[in-house]
């Protein structure tokens, strides 16, 4: 059963637990907010913020939403990095082409005076520096990293020409302490770190997810409690049971999910059974 038969057979707008989700499906992970109003303050000043923690706890959920929500300003540019493990020359390609700038890697010091004074002129225009948002960014390579310090620096230091998001893993911070990356991680003005999630708070997504899909009743509260103390307190993790959950239920073409179907598809005895099949 596809994920059209899904949401058809349980009257739901999007399957809420897979990735694709809409802006408005985004749930805001408790100290998130706070975090994206300054942000968005930020944006007139420039610099760096970063958002880190242990895979599966909402990072990249996080940074979507902070990018929704700034795409939303009027005049302000926002530019989303897709391939943060590139060399110095597909560097500058990507950032000239998120900015509008003709670049030729093989001239770096005109691509970097092109880019500066690009940003240069949205400033003085909009008050507004630009945004470059940069998930996995712990794949970035040192030398990528330095590069962008010193692009967004302006008159000695005195002002930043580009606001800068990075989005990684626990990586990140030891690599802000190393002596080449030191002077960026000095510069950090801001920083999220994301935490495991309690069951309670696991609890309370699950039910957000549920109403915001448009069936608040597809799941028991005895299912919802259950889910929530057998995810490890991690976002993903949860996604993953409810999504094998949510598939199974529309292939037994059950009414509802309860916390029946959690114990037959997530036993001890289960689970051997399956992998004796899979051999």
């Amino acid at each position: 059963m596809n994920n059209t038969d899904i949401r058809s057979l349980y009257g739901l707008k999007y399957n809420p637990f897979l990735p694709d989700l809409p802006p408005e499906a985004l749930y805001a992970i408790p100290g998130t907010e706070s975090f994206g109003l300054r942000v968005r303050s930020m944006a007139e000043n420039g610099g760096f913020a970063l958002i880190t923690g242990e895979p599966g706890l909402g990072k990249s959920k996080t940074l979507q939403k902070i990018a929704h929500q700034l795409e939303q300003i009027p005049d302000l540019t926002v530019g989303v990095m897709q391939r943060p493990q590139s060399k110095l020359g597909d560097f500058y390609r990507e950032m000239g082409e998120l900015f509008n700038v003709n670049l030729s890697p093989s001239n770096r010091y005109g691509g970097f005076k092109a880019l500066r004074d690009r940003w240069e002129r949205h400033c003085q225009s909009t008050l507004l520096k630009p945004v470059l948002l940069i998930d996995e960014a712990q794949q970035v390579s040192t030398e990528c990293l330095t590069e962008l310090r010193i692009l967004q620096s302006h008159r000695f230091d005195s002002q930043s020409l580009l606001f800068t998001i990075l989005c990684g893993d626990n990586r990140l911070p030891d690599r802000f302490r190393t002596a080449d990356l030191l002077p960026l991680g000095s510069r950090i003005g801001l920083r999220l770190l994301l935490e495991p999630l309690s069951p309670e708070q696991l609890q309370d997504y699950l039910y957000f997810a549920l109403e915001t899909a448009g069936n608040s009743q597809l799941m028991s509260d005895e299912l919802i409690l259950t889910l929530s103390g057998h995810a490890a307190n991690n976002l993903r993790v949860l996604n993953q049971m409810a999504a094998e959950l949510l598939a199974t239920a529309a292939q037994q073409n059950l009414p509802r999910l309860d916390e029946s179907l959690f114990f037959t598809l997530f036993s001890p005895s289960t689970t051997k059974t399956q992998r004796r099949r899979k051999k």
